[in-house]
């Protein structure tokens, strides 16, 4: 089985950091941020124009700097079959 890894950047630090997808859709992307018994969960919402996906983990904001329309395109090009909503 692959899992799919994303990179998402640290606002406060601009630190870059890859991270394993649990589910990708347009409205909301799950990933989980380390590994083992220290991992955690944490939601991606799109931001208000659209254009990334943002969070927050251990108070902490985290951002996905790819689009709704590029994520669509992701989850199209990898599951070519699956309904769109």
């Amino acid at each position: 089985m692959h899992s799919e890894k994303i990179k998402i950047r640290n606002t406060e630090t601009r630190q870059e950091m890859e991270v394993v997808v649990l589910s990708k859709r347009p409205s909301s992307i799950e990933v989980v941020i380390g590994s083992g018994v220290h991992s955690v969960k944490c939601e991606l919402t799109p931001t208000r124009n659209g254009l990334a996906y943002a969070g927050t983990v251990m108070g902490r904001e985290i951002v996905y700097e790819r689009s709704r329309e590029q994520v669509q395109a992701d989850i199209d090009r990898l599951n070519p079959g699956e309904y769109r909503r």
